[in-house]
């Protein structure tokens, strides 16, 4: 309290509450910025996940397309099969 008082006294009762309110604010918003950062690597974990999860999917069904092709003697679909990846074409043909 001392401390303040001083500054006070050698800047001006104005300018001292204004640093002390801009100290303030700026321990509140680093404590807000904390939790809201540790919330975007919470979401960006589960978009991940979710990412994840369609890749498999998405094979799952490359998989199940071929599966019901090779049984009712149909040519599978290539450009489907290749681009199961998410690439352009990953044939080695």
């Amino acid at each position: 309290m001392n401390e303040f008082l001083e500054i006070a006294e050698k800047v001006g009762f104005p300018i001292a509450g204004a640093l002390t309110a801009g100290f303030f604010i700026f321990i509140i918003l680093k404590f807000i910025l904390n939790e809201l950062t540790g919330s975007i690597k919470g979401l960006n974990n589960l978009i991940n996940g979710l990412t994840n999860r369609i890749d498999t999917m998405n094979n799952d069904i490359v998989k199940i397309d071929c599966l019901f092709s090779s049984a009712f003697n149909v040519e599978p679909n290539l450009e489907r099969v290749a681009a199961s990846e998410g690439k352009e074409d990953c044939r080695d043909d």
